[in-house]
């Protein structure tokens, strides 16, 4: 029997011992006082939502250490960050939870860290959004919703699940622009009166506004779909929540 030269015995062992690596990096942790009697029935956590946030700061370095460390309210973070250039920066696992939507409500979704993307854009505030930069966040959310099946209509800004605490992307984010590619809602052709006995609230919280605060909410929805026009809940606002509503 002719024995195993030294040299291929070597790289045997080292592919032998590289798959037993492997597979004890992708096997699920258990827990060592129980039996490991596994179950198909269960799921990983699972991002139903996709939320735009601004930085509120100067710089991406600004943002990056801030994402990666915290602020006066404690430790902050984000899945993705977008810098004014388009350049495109993940800071947390599409699988895990970041800490960047705080306490708010979409919909029936009540704990929207555990159910969303968060995506920063470096952004003060108060300037315009870069091109480069919504191009990036086309392309991201493009590679987001299809990759973890995340339906196009759930795009929001923080504003939106946060009326009473939070008021970014602010009215100069163009939801249009993201619109016109497919994400997030908008009314789409010529905006005509609702049928009467129309309730334009009821629409306001069947596209996911919570009512607790409904000027906080109206404000928020103003932001969102007129750039900040607006005071009081008016015909204009019953005609882009009935156009936004009327195929539910």
């Amino acid at each position: 029997m002719r024995s195993i030269p030294a040299n291929v015995f070597r790289l045997v062992a080292a592919i032998i011992c590289a798959l037993v690596l492997a597979a004890c990096a992708t096997a699920p942790k258990h827990n060592p006082l129980a039996t490991w009697v596994p179950s198909p029935n269960y799921n990983a956590r699972k991002a139903m939502l996709i939320v735009v946030h601004y930085t509120e700061q100067h710089s991406v370095q600004a943002s990056l250490d801030t994402l990666r460390s915290e602020n006066s309210q404690g430790p902050v973070s984000a899945h993705y960050l977008i810098g004014a250039d388009g350049h495109i920066y993940q800071l947390v696992a599409d699988e895990a939870r970041a800490w960047h939507a705080g306490p708010g409500r979409w919909g029936t979704i009540t704990d929207p860290n555990s159910a969303s993307i968060g995506i920063e854009l470096d952004n003060d505030g108060v300037s315009p959004f870069a091109t480069a930069q919504i191009n990036s966040l086309l392309t991201l959310l493009a590679d987001l919703t299809e990759r973890l099946s995340i339906p196009r209509t759930q795009v929001i800004g923080h504003e939106d699940l946060a009326p009473t605490r939070k008021t970014d992307p602010g009215p100069r984010f163009p939801w249009e622009r993201l619109a016109e590619a497919g994400y997030g809602r908008w009314p789409h052709g010529g905006l005509v009166a609702p049928p009467p006995g129309f309730d334009a609230w009821a629409a306001l919280a069947r596209i996911g506004y919570a009512l607790d605060d409904r000027a906080a909410a109206l404000h928020a929805f103003h932001d969102h779909f007129r750039g900040g026009e607006g005071e009081a809940l008016d015909d204009t606002d019953a005609r882009i929540l009935y156009a936004l509503t009327k195929g539910d």
